[in-house]
C-alpha cells in the first residue's frame, strides 16, 4: 500500500457524471486545482455498503461547499452503470438525488494509481483521499471493502487541515473545530496541557 500523503495525488483524466445526470467525457484532477478535494473509492454500484455511504455524503454536502470542498466518487463501473444507479430510487438501493461528481475508473487506472485495487477482487478498496488546493494528499485513510466510513471524521479532517493552514497551530487527538490547537512547539504542549 502506498503513502501518498505529503505527495502530489495522482492526476486522472476519466468519464463522469455529474449534476446526477450529465454525462462528461473528460474529468481531471486538475480540473480543480484551487480547491479541495475528497476522493474518495468504493467498490461497485449496485451493491449493498456503498449506497449508504454515497447517500451519506450527499446529505453533508453543504457542509464540504461551504469549506471550498469538492466531493468526488470513484468506482470501476461504466458512466452508464452511474447513470443508472443514479435512476434508482433510494428506497430500490439506488442513489437517486445524489448530485457530486461520480468517476468512471472503467479500465481500473485511477484505482490503481491510488493503489487502492483490491487484489484479485478487480475493484477499489473503500479509499479516501484528501487533496489540498495545491494538489498534495494530506490525509488518506482506506477501509476494507464490508466497512463503511464516517463522512463526520472527514469534514473534521478537513477542518483540522483549514485550521493548521490558517493559524500554523496543530489539532491534537479528538480536535473538533472551535477546540484549543496547539503550537508545534514544548512550549505549546506544555501550555496545551497546563490546567490537566
Amino acid at each position: 500500500m502506498s503513502v501518498l500523503v505529503g505527495r502530489k495525488a495522482p492526476e486522472f483524466n476519466v468519464e463522469a457524471v455529474v449534476g446526477g445526470s450529465q454525462f462528461v467525457d473528460s474529468c481531471k484532477l486538475s480540473d480543480f486545482r484551487g480547491q479541495y478535494v475528497v476522493l474518495f473509492f468504493y467498490p461497485l454500484d449496485f451493491t449493498f455498503v456503498c449506497p449508504t455511504e454515497l447517500h451519506a455524503f450527499q446529505e453533508k454536502l453543504e457542509e464540504f461547499k461551504k469549506r471550498n470542498v469538492e466531493v468526488l466518487g470513484c468506482s470501476v463501473d461504466s458512466k452508464f452503470s452511474h447513470l443508472a444507479w443514479l435512476n434508482t430510487p433510494h428506497n430500490r438501493g439506488g442513489i437517486q438525488g445524489v448530485t457530486y461528481t461520480l468517476l468512471s475508473d472503467l479500465n481500473k487506472t485511477v484505482s490503481a494509481d491510488y493503489d487502492v485495487l483490491a487484489e484479485g477482487a478487480g475493484v477499489a478498496l473503500r479509499g479516501l483521499f484528501l487533496i489540498d488546493c495545491e494538489g498534495v494528499v494530506r490525509h488518506q485513510v482506506v477501509n476494507d471493502l464490508g466497512l463503511g466510513r464516517n463522512v463526520d471524521e472527514v469534514l473534521r479532517m478537513v477542518d483540522a487541515l483549514q485550521f493548521t493552514e490558517q493559524f500554523g497551530e496543530v489539532c491534537p487527538a479528538n480536535w473538533n473545530k472551535g477546540d484549543k490547537a496547539m503550537k508545534p512547539t514544548d512550549e505549546g504542549l506544555k501550555d496545551f496541557f497546563k490546567n490537566d
